[in-house]
């Protein structure tokens, strides 16, 4: 295995402690909450009427986005990476301590450490009506249907089709939402 202890590997993202004005678009009545984080701004849109919860880390990167339309509520605690893009619909709601991943490492070498193997981006999508439970975590290249409800600490690895109830780990379809 390669030694590393001596090759320069990190370097600081900031304090992640950002002026409104500088996120690539927000709308009105955005509640940003005392503590939330945000990094690479200006790859960052919010849309109108919006609740980020206190301790939330919106983690923008420097290619993609990460876009939030109108009506979401985002709980406290929550880590959103947007390597990848991540675009959150319309009327969400996410619950605390939630996370959002769009990149991974792909470990192909088996003499490197998989820390400083390539990184691999895959969008997350959350469509429109959604509702993420608390604690759940989504991984790259989800689509969460529209009105999709994911259960609380569910971990997703595959698409949640429209009006799909998925809950466990992994997160499994166990029924569908329907009127009656």
């Amino acid at each position: 295995m390669m030694d590393h202890s001596k090759q320069k590997l990190f370097s600081s993202h900031g304090n992640g402690k950002v002026s409104r004005k500088l996120l690539k678009a927000i709308g009105d009545n955005v509640i940003i909450e005392e503590g939330v984080l945000i990094f690479h701004p200006e790859k960052i849109e919010l849309g109108n009427n919006i609740y980020i919860g206190h301790k939330t880390i919106l983690k923008g990167y420097y290619k993609n986005s990460l876009e939030i339309a109108d009506g979401c509520w985002i709980g406290q605690g929550c880590y959103f990476h947007s390597a990848g893009g991540l675009s959150i619909g319309k009327s969400v709601g996410i619950g605390p301590f939630v996370k959002i991943l769009t990149s991974q490492h792909d470990p192909k070498d088996l003499e490197k450490p998989v820390l400083h193997e390539e990184l691999v981006y895959n969008s997350v999508e959350i469509k429109d009506g959604a509702d993420i439970g608390t604690s759940s975590i989504i991984l790259p290249g989800v689509t969460i249907g529209e009105g999709a409800i994911i259960g609380a600490g569910a971990v997703v690895t595959k698409n949640v089709p429209d009006f799909g109830v998925a809950v466990g780990c992994p997160a499994k379809i166990i029924k569908y939402r329907t009127n009656t």
